[in-house]
């Protein structure tokens, strides 16, 4: 799923504050899994913004509202009418979201939140990084386990010389991902595969080579 982590009060505050209509506008999938931009998290905020501007003693009307996913279109049909009386939205999705919706509506769009990382829930209120959808998938090679995300280096033959007892030498606290496909390919009798070399990595299907884009023809009316 997208992680992401709502940004300051304060630095929201100074994005909407000269707008007359705000509509706090949550995202009801990924970013709701890890409680930061859910429908429940934009009514939250929206509640947060509106005791700010009784402090500051600036009219402005605050609204929420949300949708499952803010990054299809067939989603925003029922909040058409809540978007166009604002002025401004607070988007609460991750950053696809907020620009979807700035390519769809001729209006300010606010990002609610800072985009962090893919990842998974290792347990609740704890979200690790586990992808950079890096567009070449060598999970199948290394017992499940991303180097590209996990390797601080992201080494993809290794471990490297910093590793020790275990762990990465950013920090103690951080495990050596080489060290964790071993013991998995070990564990799975597959050490013949870390004894094969991995090639160098064709990095234009990462970011490295500009915006991505996926086409399905088959799906596409003709």
């Amino acid at each position: 799923m997208i992680v992401g982590e709502q940004k300051p009060l304060e630095e929201i505050w100074e994005m909407i504050k000269d707008h007359k209509k705000v509509l706090v506008f949550g995202c009801n999938t990924c970013v709701a899994v890890c409680q930061q931009g859910g429908n429940k998290e934009a009514e939250i905020l929206a509640s947060m913004l509106r005791m700010k501007a009784v402090q500051e003693g600036v009219d402005i009307e605050i609204t929420d509202a949300g949708i499952e996913r803010q990054c299809e279109h067939e989603f925003f049909e029922k909040a058409e009418s809540r978007i166009g009386d604002a002025d401004a939205v607070l988007s609460t999705a991750c950053g696809i979201g907020v620009q979807f919706m700035a390519e769809k509506y001729p209006k300010p769009i606010y990002p609610g939140l800072n985009t962090t990382f893919l990842g998974a829930v290792e347990e609740f209120g704890v979200y690790a990084e586990r992808c950079q959808a890096c567009g070449t998938c060598i999970l199948g090679q290394t017992g499940g386990i991303c180097p590209i995300a996990r390797c601080a280096k992201r080494v993809l033959n290794g471990p490297c010389g910093g590793s020790t007892n275990g762990k990465c030498e950013i920090s103690k606290d951080v495990d050596c991902a080489w060290q964790l496909i071993v013991d998995r390919l070990r564990l799975l009798g597959r050490m013949d595969d870390y004894e094969a070399l991995t090639p160098i990595k064709d990095w234009s299907t990462d970011r490295a080579g500009g915006p991505r884009k996926l086409v399905r023809e088959d799906l596409i009316d003709e």
